[in-house]
């Protein structure tokens, strides 16, 4: 860890410790927006991290952008920093200037949307579904098509847009966004923009399940440590001790896939890197967090204990811009397109 990250997790610890209390996380689950927990971020500059300089940014690089992402899952922040990013990511692309506050993305489910006109007069055809923040975003970033070619719209949200509103198992708010008659503010046509948020979407909540998981590994270890029967700590049980150790076996494997990630991806995202983090973060997820309930027993499934903050976010994530089956399938039809003397090369070019 190099030094910038080593203050960011400090500034972001501080942050979690003041202002997101398990009362500020209950009501954010109940739709009232933490804006301290927003406020913060702004103040240390973490909303605009994923930017560069010549954008209003920080300028991070891609290894200290999700050093970021990782340490606000690890804290549970109720705020879409991650879609913020997404659609921060995607408007440097198109060279379309970036709005202040939260944003969100469309597509994350699939869902192709019809763009037409030109510049001043564009408007899209479609309804997203299950859009991450819509109904607290001031802006949704979303990629459309016109010709067959990608397009990312700049789309200023109004109350009427907003159709069915739910939440995913963590909480967090999902909602259905109607495009029809929508204003879009700026659009421009950038080649492969689908696959980029596709890519960086599965990246990040790779990223953000190994924060997660780190944090259950942690409240499991220290009740396993506090928690006595029959005279003596349960983490003293060899039973006990299996079970976490498998735990923590997860959590380092899926850490190590998505550092490969990371690493591969700091050039341009690759399906490769991605494939291979999406998938194991995805398969520890529901291992992880089985493994912590269960070392928790009773006191894992109540609301008081924070432990369900972290693990609801990992089943909630893991389905999230692809589950773990989807990558693996398109990893294996990727290795059997290139071939078996193709396999080697692959995984050691993303070493160097």
């Amino acid at each position: 860890m190099n030094e910038l990250c080593e203050e960011l997790g400090k500034s972001l610890a501080r942050l979690s410790e003041e202002t997101c209390t398990s009362d500020v996380l209950e009501a954010a689950e109940q739709g009232v927006w933490p804006a301290a927990v927003w406020r913060g971020l702004e103040e240390i500059g973490l909303v605009l991290a994923a930017l560069p300089e010549d954008a209003g940014g920080v300028g991070l690089d891609l290894s200290d952008l999700m050093y970021i992402v990782d340490r606000s899952a690890y804290h549970t922040l109720p705020v879409p920093l991650v879609e913020t990013y997404l659609a921060g990511r995607l408007l440097v692309s198109a060279g379309i200037d970036v709005p202040e506050g939260a944003l969100t993305v469309a597509p994350v489910r699939g869902e192709r949307f019809a763009i037409a006109g030109g510049e001043g007069a564009w408007s899209i055809e479609g309804t997203a579904h299950r859009v991450p923040w819509g109904n607290v975003c001031g802006h949704a970033v979303v990629v459309a098509e016109q010709a067959g070619e990608d397009v990312v719209a700049l789309v200023r949200l109004a109350p009427e847009m907003v159709g069915e509103q739910t939440r995913n198992l963590s909480g967090e708010p999902r909602v259905d966004l109607s495009f029809n008659g929508a204003s879009v503010v700026a659009a421009r046509a950038v080649p492969g923009a689908r696959q980029q948020l596709e890519f960086d979407g599965a990246l990040m909540r790779a990223v953000q399940m190994t924060g997660a998981m780190e944090r259950a590994l942690e409240l499991s270890l220290l009740y396993a440590n506090e928690r006595v029967q029959f005279g003596r700590p349960i983490g003293k049980f060899q039973a006990v001790q299996q079970m976490l150790a498998v735990m923590a076996g997860h959590v380092a494997a899926s850490k190590a896939a998505v550092d490969f990630a990371v690493h591969g991806c700091a050039n341009g995202l690759s399906l490769f890197p991605v494939a291979i983090a999406k998938a194991r973060a995805g398969e520890a997820a529901g291992l992880s967090a089985e493994i912590a309930h269960q070392v928790h027993g009773a006191m894992g499934i109540t609301r008081e204990h924070r432990l369900h903050f972290s693990t609801r976010r990992l089943w909630a994530w893991r389905d999230e811009f692809g589950a773990e089956v989807l990558w693996q399938r398109r990893l294996g039809e990727l290795v059997a397109q290139q071939g078996p003397d193709a396999l080697w090369p692959t995984l050691t070019a993303f070493s160097e």
